[in-house]
């Protein structure tokens, strides 16, 4: 943060002692009037700081501690979702309420001699207004939140925010603020309270892995300048693809989610509307669930005729996307090598065809992919087109496996226990929680490392609320050395022996068409017999 900077007294060392510097002293002390007294241009400063900083940082108390000085209430470093009730951080409530104070009393005074405030105070005074005027609405944006349309229809509390913002902000005679763009404003403060809400309550956990992670998602929604963002980036950050990269079950399909829902959305004053809601703004696709015929028809769209089975003419999800949706490509990494030509068009020109048609479709949304494979190996063996790699990587999200986060905080256990108790034993949550944790660690200890990750641990609570106990996948079948332990021994059967060797040449080959030509068989029999556990093993998951 920069410190403030008072005005030197007459003869002071910007005089520099001269006649000439202190006549130019009081030309500016005349022409300029300072709007905060000391106390209160600490706090502007340190709010006006906290306004743009990323809430998931040490930043933030940081600037909480400068703000509040002696009032300030040491917490949680981490600023993190538990699965108990929400109490509201007490520093957030003294933190408005001096805010409100400061911004009236800087306001009069700039109603006595608007013309001559200081422009440096006046960019810290808008500062302080954003803030003022999210905090007056942050209870409102959260009904929104949580209202059955998500943000659809007249947004009653518009006219008031707006009112609020020209009384602060569009003061007559009033220079060295930007025009007053109410609705953008207002389209901003519930952007940030949706990203907030949507970052806080999908990436849990109190370990710095997890609180790096959910910075990571803030800083590619808002990038790393807030104030940047609120004046020219809001409306472009849909052109940057983000690729988020990670081990099978580390919320990789969250992180997209999260980003995707906190989108801009521009609100419309004259209906009194934000254009679109968000809870139907992303739009998935598995790329290793489809055939390439499927996934080019999801993606692209088709023409009827085009082939078997396209009886009539259908949009993909490239062209129902509009330009504030998200088009979410998971396990990019298997995705069949002509489509990734026609991929790194859309990404390159923002144009596409349906399959069978010449016509040129343009498309205005954003695109995030995710992958659990390791893409600089796949370009390295030729599997993943290096140009589209650098067109995926202007933003690159890695989720860290639990492992990671447990070993920074192990009791992180018991919170990702019970949030998933709470999915299965309702009532019963609390008891089933604290049963299976201490199941865990008396029977699977500190140092097993979960090679499954969150998804293998959903799976030991069920299997505990079922049969009071689980047994993990034993290391010790892992690879190619397995499959040929198992052929001297003659312990596969036929149908194992099979699906374990389709499963071994599909992990090198790639894809399941250069896996069927190396093994002489239909790329549709090479996908039904690969056993998608052992695919994870071979792929050095564990």
């Amino acid at each position: 943060m920069a410190n403030p900077v008072p005005h030197p007294g007459p003869g002071g060392d910007n005089s520099g002692g001269s006649m000439n510097g202190h006549s130019m002293y009081i030309t500016v002390h005349f022409m300029s009037m300072r709007l905060f007294t000391q106390d209160d241009l600490v706090f502007a400063h340190a709010v006006s700081n906290l306004a743009t900083c990323n809430p998931f940082l040490p930043d933030r108390i940081h600037f909480e501690r400068i703000a509040l000085g002696r009032e300030f209430v040491p917490g949680d470093p981490v600023w993190s979702y538990r699965p108990d009730v929400w109490i509201e951080p007490p520093n957030l409530v003294k933190l408005g309420r001096r805010a409100e104070e400061v911004v009236s009393r800087v306001r009069e005074r700039i109603l006595k001699d608007p013309a001559g405030a200081d422009r440096g105070d006046l960019a810290v005074y808008e500062d302080l207004v954003h803030y003022v005027l999210f905090h007056r609405n942050r209870e409102r944006f959260f009904d929104l939140l949580v209202a059955p349309g998500t943000g659809r229809g007249r947004i009653s509390f518009h006219e008031e925010f707006a009112e609020d913002a020209a009384r602060f902000l569009k003061i007559e005679g009033l220079r060295g603020l930007p025009p007053l763009d109410a609705s953008h404003l207002f389209a901003c403060a519930w952007q940030i309270r949706r990203a907030f809400h949507h970052v806080f309550t999908l990436i849990v956990g109190g370990s710095m892995p997890a609180a790096r992670l959910r910075a990571a998602v803030w800083q590619s929604v808002f990038t790393h300048d807030m104030r940047r963002y609120r004046r020219s980036l809001f409306a472009t950050m849909g052109e940057f693809t983000t690729l988020v990269t990670g081990a099978s079950g580390t919320g990789k399909e969250l992180v997209a989610r999260a980003i995707a829902w906190s989108r801009y959305i521009p609100f419309d004053s004259r209906s009194g509307a934000f254009r679109e809601g968000f809870s139907e703004s992303m739009h998935p696709l598995n790329l290793s669930a489809l055939s390439p015929t499927l996934i080019e028809s999801e993606l692209f769209g088709h023409r009827r005729g085009s082939f078997t089975g396209a009886i009539a003419d259908r949009p993909g999800w490239l062209e129902t996307c509009s330009d504030l949706g998200t088009v979410f490509l998971d396990e990019i990494g298997e995705l069949d090598g002509a489509l990734q030509v026609k991929l790194l068009r859309v990404l390159q020109d923002r144009v596409f065809h349906r399959i069978g048609e010449t016509e040129t479709r343009r498309f205005r949304g954003k695109v995030v992919a995710a992958t659990n494979r390791d893409l600089e190996r796949e370009m390295a063996s030729g599997r993943f087109r290096t140009d589209l790699y650098y067109r995926l990587c202007s933003d690159v999200i890695r989720t860290p496996s639990l492992s990671e986060i447990l070993a920074d905080a192990p009791a992180e256990l018991g919170n990702f226990v019970r949030l998933i108790a709470r999915r299965f034993a309702g009532p019963d949550a609390e008891a089933v929680a604290s049963e299976a944790e201490k199941w865990i660690r008396a029977n699977l200890g500190k140092s097993y490392g979960w090679p499954g990750n969150v998804r293998e641990l959903e799976q030991c609570v069920a299997n505990f609320l079922i049969r009071r106990e689980y047994r993990p996948a034993t290391r010790a079948d892992k690879g190619s050395l397995s499959l040929s332990k198992g052929v001297e021994e003659g312990s596969f059967t036929a149908d194992e022996l099979l699906s374990r060797y389709c499963t071994l040449v599909y992990s090198k080959a790639g894809s399941y068409e250069e896996a069927a030509r190396r093994l002489g068989m239909d790329r549709r029999t090479v996908k039904a017999r690969v056993d998608e556990k052992l695919l994870e093993e071979l792929r050095g998951k564990v």
